[in-house]
């Protein structure tokens, strides 16, 4: 038995049969990780003191005949935004090299509290700026399913290590399409439940009206059950909503037959032919099982990347501020005054991809340009959440490519930052309405030129705290063969 490869309930009966034991699983993950991941980069920082210190505890449970938490022994990555307390947490950034949280965000308090071993902290984009994880402070990660060409970012660590079996199960975060990208260029499920459904409490901000954390997993039913611990109302985050967390796991059986699926034209123009082929029949595998397919029109799409790089680039300028080498975290040694101190540690610090963003969210939200950048930038945010309202009105789901490419080269568009901004043009969107989406493998690109064949990824969204239909339609794709659609 692999027991790098297997899936929760896998564990689950693992341990509950004594196949193996939760000590036994880390350390499988942990040997896997010394030996591939010299070649895939996707962990920053291990933990395995932590890691095997809670396996044993599960160990110890099931020896006195304890029933096994949700997550019991389940090996976790964590992405590198999001705090573990005495756990080296960086963001991907210099500046936060040496940065040891005291506390624990509640996503890792409520997995670890379920059961889960975090074997360590996985790389990302500078404070999540990126869709690629070239942005990273310390190393580009490499995608498994060819080492030339990168995960997706800005959770490319997240979704690399769920891959290759470095993790079982990864949390990441999504801004602009961060959890998502990454699952579909690595071949993954990523999920991003409705804003406000998972609490941001310990997840260093990049865009507080943005953010969300949330689950990668190999199967719809893990990152289900990823959900159902993570979901739910946090005194600590004022912005988590107070609303019923549904058993997500217990619901993913539910026939899918007459679900409404919508496909907006918007989202396939200028598809890559490798990209909408396989969606193409992603799409008519959904019509098998019995949903209907209807064409629809999401009209302010095509204004969603202009608006999400003004608002998202403001909301990091404000964020950002706070790391002036004052506090906590890097701070330059030569200088002769204040002013001097702030420059050189925030310039020294921070990589060039944050500073490109800083500046031009400082400038938006500057005397003069506020009216005609920002504040329009948030009149046409209302657009685009209405167009989804208006949609939602006539169907169940959305379906969508995740991404307009597959995983493109290592080096291919760090110099072409537009380039870079476009490959999050079919994801952003959620973001911007705030409604839950999943992007799940939908077979993988025919050879084309001597070019490999690489994971795509179909997204599926809903209406404002509808995660139980979109990971019920997602499992129903997968138990029909959806992944390895060809």
């Amino acid at each position: 038995m692999d027991l790098t490869a297997l899936t929760i309930d896998q564990i689950r009966e693992a341990l509950t049969h004594k196949q193996a034991s939760a000590e036994e699983l880390v350390c499988a993950h942990l040997a896997r990780i010394e030996e591939k991941d010299k070649d895939i980069r996707a962990y920053l920082t291990l933990s395995p003191s932590r890691a095997l210190e809670q396996a044993r505890k599960i160990d110890s449970m099931i020896a006195a005949g304890e029933p096994l938490p949700s997550l019991g022994g389940v090996p976790t990555a964590v992405k590198d935004v999001i705090v573990t307390r005495g756990l080296r947490t960086t963001a991907g950034s210099r500046i936060l090299e040496n940065y040891i949280p005291p506390y624990d965000a509640t996503p890792v308090a409520r997995v670890e509290a379920a059961g889960a071993c975090i074997l360590g902290k996985v790389n990302c984009d500078e404070f999540a700026m990126g869709s690629s994880t070239e942005n990273s402070g310390y190393f580009p990660t490499h995608n498994p399913h060819d080492l030339g060409r990168v995960p997706g970012g800005s959770s490319g660590g997240s979704a690399a290590a769920v891959a290759a079996n470095l993790a079982t199960v990864a949390l990441g975060s999504d801004t602009g399409g961060s959890i998502r990208q990454p699952a579909a260029l690595c071949g993954a499920v990523g999920l991003m439940g409705t804003y406000g459904r998972v609490s941001r409490f310990g997840l260093i901000a990049f865009a507080s009206s943005l953010d969300h954390i949330g689950p990668f997993g190999r199967s719809v039913r893990d990152v289900a059950a990823v959900l159902k611990v993570i979901a739910g109302r946090d005194p600590r985050d004022s912005t988590s909503a107070d609303v019923p967390v549904p058993d997500y796991e217990a619901l993913l059986d539910r026939p899918v037959k007459g679900f409404k699926v919508g496909v907006p034209e918007e989202y396939f123009k200028g598809l890559s032919p490798r990209i909408g082929d396989n969606i193409q029949k992603g799409i008519d595998l959904l019509a098998k099982l019995g949903c209907e397919v209807t064409p629809i029109s999401l009209p302010h799409t095509d204004y969603a990347i202009a608006c999400y790089y003004i608002i998202a680039t403001a909301e990091a300028s404000s964020n950002l501020a706070r790391y002036d080498g004052v506090r906590y975290g890097f701070r330059a040694a030569d200088y002769d005054d204040l002013g001097e101190m702030y420059r050189k540690t925030r310039d020294g610090g921070f990589g060039a991809e944050v500073k490109r963003r800083i500046m031009l969210g400082t400038y938006v939200l500057s005397s003069g340009y506020y009216e005609a950048y920002y504040r329009k930038g948030q009149k046409v945010r209302t657009l685009i959440r209405r167009d989804f309202q208006e949609a939602f009105d006539e169907v169940d789901v959305i379906v969508t490519p995740t991404s307009p490419t597959p995983a493109f080269k290592l080096g291919e568009r760090v110099d072409d930052p537009l380039q870079m901004y476009l490959a999050d043009i079919y994801t952003v969107t959620a973001d911007l309405a705030g409604i839950p989406g999943i992007s799940v493998p939908c077979g993988k690109t025919k050879p084309d030129g001597g070019e490999p064949r690489l994971p795509v990824g179909m997204q599926l969204l809903a209406k404002h705290f509808d995660e139980a239909r979109l990971l019920q339609l997602a499992h129903a794709f997968e138990k029909a063969g959806g992944f390895e659609v060809a």
